[in-house]
């Protein structure tokens, strides 16, 4: 079973499996699907809080050139796993 954070939205929580981790010029990124199941969702989260906060806070990558390169690097870092 994979690590569950909880994404505090507008609307309500929501509930994320983080799939795969990775640190890229200092700044993390997750890599979290939406379910358990094997066509689930995925969307990648970037750290956005200031060091020596207390909780990281993260939001949705939504560019595209950076969408396409992260994808490319979390594909390669889970070899077995197909990032469309």
């Amino acid at each position: 079973m994979e690590e569950k954070i909880v994404f505090h939205t507008e609307d309500g929580d929501v509930e994320f499996f983080v799939l795969e981790e990775t640190k890229i010029s200092g700044t993390n990124y997750l890599l979290v699907t939406d379910s358990e199941e094997e066509e689930a969702e995925c969307y990648i989260l970037q750290d956005i809080s200031k060091e020596g906060e207390a909780e990281a806070i993260y939001e949705m990558v939504e560019d595209e050139e950076k969408l396409d390169a992260l994808s490319k690097v979390f594909a390669q870092l889970m070899d077995d796993v197909e990032i469309i």
